[in-house]
């Protein structure tokens, strides 16, 4: 993989570059773009994706593998580039992220009791199974 090179020595990555990287369609990137979560330079139809974009690319897929929606991860890269000091954007991430562990442990609890209920479920099956087989036998 070989990064174009740009004036001032800054790394730019063709979309196919960019898409490899991450292993995603670069149709997946133009639907980012789209949606104003990435931003590349264009040469003539060339797109070039600057490190600040391979970057987004990365924080995207990440909010995204974490459960959250493209609106919610253009929310908080948004607070990024409005606060370079990135203190709203981690007080906002931290409190996202704890509304979704809230969530998460939530659903096990009630995954954990619906387990329940199907497996007494099951053992009641199996022995009502049990005594009319029993009873065939006899």
């Amino acid at each position: 993989m070989k990064a174009v090179n740009a004036r001032r020595g800054s790394k730019r990555y063709t979309i196919n570059e960019l898409s490899e990287i991450f292993d995603v369609t670069p149709r997946t990137l133009r639907h980012y773009e789209d949606l104003g979560l990435l931003a590349p330079e264009r040469r003539g139809n060339q797109r070039l994706y600057r490190e600040r974009d391979r970057v987004r690319v990365q924080l995207i897929l990440r909010g995204r593998r974490l459960g959250f929606g493209l609106k919610e991860i253009q929310e908080m890269l948004d607070l990024y580039d409005a606060d370079p000091t990135e203190v709203t954007q981690l007080q906002d991430v931290i409190k996202r992220g704890d509304a979704k562990l809230a969530a998460i442990q939530a659903q096990m609890e009630e995954l954990a009791t619906i387990q329940a209920e199907l497996l007494e479920l099951r053992a009641k099956m199996r022995q009502r199974l049990d005594e009319i087989l029993h009873r065939k036998d006899e």
